[in-house]
């Protein structure tokens, strides 16, 4: 998940990568320039009413979600905002990006490398310098489920032999795509029911690179294929819930149910409201059983209704945001959708005020840049601070928190294992203690990490072939991954439970009787003991961090493990 905080060398990354001076914040697009603005209905109001405000202030409907009241909005008027939000149609508007192709000389945006940074620094830890992967082939599942810790860890290998999962159970993955064409995905993979929401965005307002020049669409529409993942996120994360067994690599938590792309993230790693809100509802009208949701929607980790740090406009931004995903989650979970959801990777508590300096991280209108702004509890992260949500903590090989997971009594429902490197005896790193699952083959090829022959030349993938077919594996740790792995016991309770789906086919569950499933059988995991637990982490540097978290609640329901760590077996009846 991109939640996360930065670590020491990003600060140099991203100052040797700025283009140039920012500009002055507050300032508005060049007179004239076409921006896009997403504008949320009124409920009540008449979508009619909401469209005619729209027009009347010079803006053209691009998109609309008819079942959240959610448009994308064209426009030159520079006062758009202005001129609309204090209609009576209209719930709420915010910035969506200014319209512009990447400059001939641009070069990558302070913003799109510190969004790198983030997203990768704490689940790619541990890669380099790491010892090689070694397996034996003498297993009676796939032949890498020896470095499937996190299988073990809650008994998804023995819940196999009971429920495997139903392909009649569909599972939406909403990230940055699948890869529909690996190996160990493509048996699971439905193509036809897939669908990419998201548009690149070759540059931002600043005129700085974001995902950079369209390649992938030769009709030039910037929209990508629906069954590819030039990121490698979403790919590990469908590979963790649904990896078939098929003798080849690894099996996922429930290696018979239909994985679906909702990708609704960008290839940059950005998460913007009418992408998700639109994954959300499509979820709902198609027959989705479980969502998982590794992401936090851009441009800001937390959403505050009237923090004074915000300007007026930033703050009706971000109740836009709020109100808009809510409903979208409200109709998903409406629609017999189940709702799985990482709940971090900032190594901080959500029921305290924190300070956060990693928002706002996108450049919607020229120079906007990260502020540090103190969060109080009121605001909130969507969507896993979302009513209906299942927040997922992660948990390294020895079942402790991981060190960089967020955390929070009453905020964390359930852990599942996403690895930590540094759950080691001696508390140096560790790449095999992070969690493997599918990695793209030409994301491999492009970052040169197997040579000419296929085979791998960094520590952290892993290469598996089974007769002519061969298929590789990334180690990434983060609550990224261990969402995943609770979405996939969730599939598998629809599929042990579910009964027909007369509108769609296969089968359907009560959202809450799935959660309520999914908490009842979790292993229950106390606090340590003392609850002020303190991580040590020795790094290659030869550096020693230290950080204490404090873990608050019961042995049966506390703000580090929730309810407990999901355990497959128990959650199919054994």
């Amino acid at each position: 998940m991109k939640r996360v905080t930065v670590v020491a060398t990003a600060a140099a990354i991203v100052a040797a990568t700025l283009a140039a001076p920012a500009q002055a914040v507050g300032t508005t697009a060049e007179p004239g320039a076409q921006t896009e603005y997403v504008v949320l209905y009124k409920e009540g109001a008449g979508a009619a009413n909401a469209q005619k405000a729209i027009e009347a202030a010079g803006g053209s409907i691009i998109k609309v979600n008819t079942e959240v009241g959610l448009a994308t909005v064209s426009t030159t008027n520079t006062g758009f905002i202005g001129a609309i939000k204090d209609n009576a149609a209209i719930e709420g508007v915010a910035h969506n990006r200014t319209i512009g192709k990447v400059p001939a000389e641009a070069r990558v945006s302070a913003a799109a490398v510190q969004k790198a940074v983030q997203s990768k620094a704490v689940e790619r830890e541990g890669r380099d310098g790491a010892s090689a992967a070694k397996w034996r082939r003498d297993v009676k599942d796939e032949p890498l489920a020896d470095l499937q810790w996190d299988m073990k860890q809650i008994h998804a290998d023995q819940a196999h032999k009971y429920e495997p999962g139903d392909k009649g159970v569909l599972v939406g993955v909403l990230d940055t795509g699948i890869d529909g064409s690996h190996p160990d995905i493509a048996p699971n993979f439905n193509k036809n029911l897939s669908r990419n929401f998201t548009v690149d965005l070759p540059a931002d307002a600043n005129g700085t690179v974001v995902d950079g020049p369209c390649e992938s669409d030769p009709d030039g529409s910037c929209t990508d294929p629906n069954d590819v993942d030039e990121d490698g996120h979403g790919t590990h994360v469908a590979s963790s819930i649904a990896s078939p067994i098929n003798k080849l690599g690894i099996a996922g938590v429930a290696p018979k149910v239909t994985l679906v792309n909702l990708r609704a993230g960008q290839d940059s790693g950005f998460f913007f409201l009418q992408p998700s809100v639109d994954a959300l509802t499509y979820a709902g009208d198609i027959g989705v059983d479980v969502v998982n949701m590794s992401y936090y929607i851009d441009p800001w980790l937390f959403n505050c209704a009237d923090n004074p740090a915000d300007t007026a406009d930033e703050q009706l931004e971000q109740r836009t945001i709020i109100t808009a995903v809510q409903r979208a989650l409200d109709y998903a979970h409406r629609h017999g959708v189940t709702l799985v959801s990482a709940a971090g990777n900032g190594a901080t508590d959500y029921t305290k005020a924190i300070t956060d300096a990693s928002s706002p991280d996108f450049a919607s209108v020229p120079g906007r840049q990260p502020r540090s702004r103190t969060i109080p509890t009121s605001c909130v992260s969507m969507p896993s601070e979302g009513e209906h949500v299942i927040d997922v903590s992660s948990t390294g090989i020895s079942t402790r928190k991981a060190y960089y997971s967020d955390y929070g009594n009453g905020y964390v429902d359930v852990a599942s294992p996403g690895g930590d490197v540094y759950d080691t005896p001696d508390n140096t790193r560790d790449i095999t203690k992070a969690t493997l699952s599918a990695y793209p083959k030409a994301l491999a090829v492009a970052n040169g990490e197997i040579d000419a022959d296929g085979n791998p030349t960094v520590p952290y993938v892993v290469k598996d072939c089974e007769g002519d077919v061969c298929a590789y594996y990334q180690y990434l740790q983060g609550t990224s991954m261990a969402s995943p792995r609770a979405a996939g016991v969730a599939a598998l309770i629809v599929s042990r439970y579910g009964h027909r789906d007369f509108r769609h086919g296969g089968l359907t569950l009560n959202p809450s009787i799935v959660e309520g499933v999914l908490k009842g059988t979790a292993t229950k995991t106390p606090c340590p003991t003392p609850p002020a637990y303190t991580y040590t982490r020795h790094l290659p540097s030869g550096a020693t961090v230290t950080a204490t978290h404090t873990c608050e609640g019961t042995a049966s329901n506390n703000g580090f493990y929730g309810r407990g760590i999901v355990d497959a077996l128990r959650a199919v009846g054994h």
